[in-house]
């Protein structure tokens, strides 16, 4: 049995590259936030998909955004999105409205239910969250670590903010 060849030096150097060093981190940290944070929500009968959608309506203004912009924050093809709202929907837990200025387009809109929901999930969210994420951080390293997934978010998601600083349309006006 023979051993393997040393790696040339050049090439090992980019097995030590410190970009895959970030990468690999980045990657091991998310996994292992996403494997606390999705049972953690299914002991509230969510799936992390459908957590997603429902935080991220209930933190836009009027508890709503229209479906390509929650489509795009959340990474889901329209398909995938309509799919999962209608899950939602079937729960009570949001609404889709049409969007008046635009006949195509639909509102996602966070129902009574599904606000309370939300606020049911919150405590134990935000506690596992103080406790692997942002209390393990000092306020300098956790601001700076905003700011840098902002940025990068910003390359690789275009767009992902879309609709979020801005209500939508009253439709009874």
């Amino acid at each position: 049995m023979s051993l393997p060849s040393p790696v040339p030096p050049d090439e090992g150097a980019r097995l030590h590259d410190p970009r895959l060093t970030s990468i690999g981190l980045l990657v091991e940290v998310t996994s292992g936030l996403s494997r606390l944070f999705a049972d953690q929500i299914a002991d509230h009968d969510l799936t992390p998909s459908e957590f997603e959608v429902l935080i991220r309506l209930a933190r836009s203004p009027a508890s709503q955004l229209r479906m390509n912009d929650l489509a795009h924050q959340i990474g889901l093809s329209s398909s995938g999105l309509t799919r999962l709202a209608d899950r939602l929907e079937g729960r009570a837990l949001l609404v889709r409205r049409p969007c008046p200025d635009d006949g195509r387009g639909a509102y996602a809109q966070l129902t009574d239910d599904g606000h309370e929901l939300m606020l049911a999930v919150l405590p134990g969210h935000l506690d596992l969250i103080e406790r692997w994420f942002t209390g393990v951080l000092d306020p300098a390293q956790l601001d700076a670590l905003v700011g840098a997934l902002r940025t990068v978010r910003a390359v690789v998601h275009p767009g992902a903010d879309a609709g979020a600083d801005e209500p939508p349309a009253d439709p009874d006006a």
